[in-house]
């Protein structure tokens, strides 16, 4: 029998999460649409900035495609090419590597924004608690390594990529499904539903702004005051 503990959170707080989500990030782009921007602290203190910018970021744009890939592309799109435990082990070492990279540059912008006094005092609460968090939840997805190495058979792979393509094709989400798995993977859940909860309220909502055509657009012509002399 599913207790309640598992069916409000992987039964009825992903609809939850989901509509506060897209609302609220409608509602914010049309009613702040000048609070929707990741605020630069590179002229406060530029040490470690560019350091630790790219070693997070380059982290977190493979995780979330991996994550992204790997949990919604169904079964029967994928067994001809790779077995589940084979996928499950792809899914530990690349997460395991870039998840890494990431921390490293995670914790580089923490310790910055904590412990650099002009970055620190013109922070909002807000871009702190979003750090931290983003750094709890990193650390949990790197503790569930040992967990999925404990079960190679690809049957933890499976149980989340079932729970969340449920979700998104509103088919009702299976929390029996979570149940089973050990702590780690319940809190890693639990903790990225509530990033996607706060997700319109931070300065997350850049990432739905990424400047895309930056790579494609043509070259910009510049020409100095005395060429034009």
């Amino acid at each position: 029998m599913i207790t309640f503990f598992h069916e409000f959170f992987f039964g009825m707080l992903p609809y939850i999460v989901l509509v506060v989500m897209v609302l609220g990030t409608i509602i914010r782009y049309d009613r702040e649409p000048y609070s929707w921007r990741a605020a630069s602290s590179q002229i406060l203190a530029d040490k470690g900035l560019r350091v630790g910018n790219i070693l997070f970021h380059i982290g977190v744009i493979f995780l979330f495609f991996g994550h992204l890939i790997g949990l919604l592309t169904p079964h029967s799109v994928y067994h001809h090419v790779i077995s589940a435990e084979n996928k499950q082990m792809v899914a530990i070492v690349m997460g395991g590597l870039f998840g890494t990279i990431c921390f490293i540059g995670l914790t580089i912008l923490c310790v910055r924004r904590l412990f650099v006094a002009r970055v620190r005092v013109t922070s909002a609460p807000a871009d702190v608690a979003i750090l931290v968090i983003l750094w709890v939840q990193l650390s949990l997805g790197l503790a569930t390594i040992p967990y999925s190495l404990g079960h190679s058979d690809g049957s933890v792979m499976m149980a989340l990529s079932q729970w969340c393509q449920s979700i998104i094709t509103f088919q009702g989400a299976h929390p029996e499904l979570i149940e089973p798995l050990a702590w780690p993977y319940k809190a890693h859940l639990i903790l990225g539903m509530f990033i996607f909860f706060l997700f319109p309220f931070t300065r997350l909502v850049h990432i739905l702004s990424a400047p895309v055509r930056y790579v494609w657009r043509p070259y910009q012509v510049v020409r100095s005051r005395a060429a034009r002399r």
